[in-house]
């Protein structure tokens, strides 16, 4: 990492700035990891109301 200047920016050797790669992650939303932990728990009530909402399952 080099510091360019008098800029209080970091960058990286091929000239990337960090701090604004970093905030355009934080606007971009949830991550991969957050969207699979999403979809999982939506999976799961989906799949309860479907099991109290089935007339098989009340044999």
């Amino acid at each position: 990492m080099i510091l360019l200047g008098n800029s209080q920016d970091k960058f990286t050797i091929v000239g990337t700035n960090i701090d604004e790669v970093k905030r355009q992650n934080a606007d971009s939303g949830m991550t991969y990891n957050e969207l699979n932990e999403w979809f999982a728990k939506k999976m799961e009530i989906e799949s309860m109301t479907f099991k109290s909402t089935n007339p098989e399952n009340k044999k």
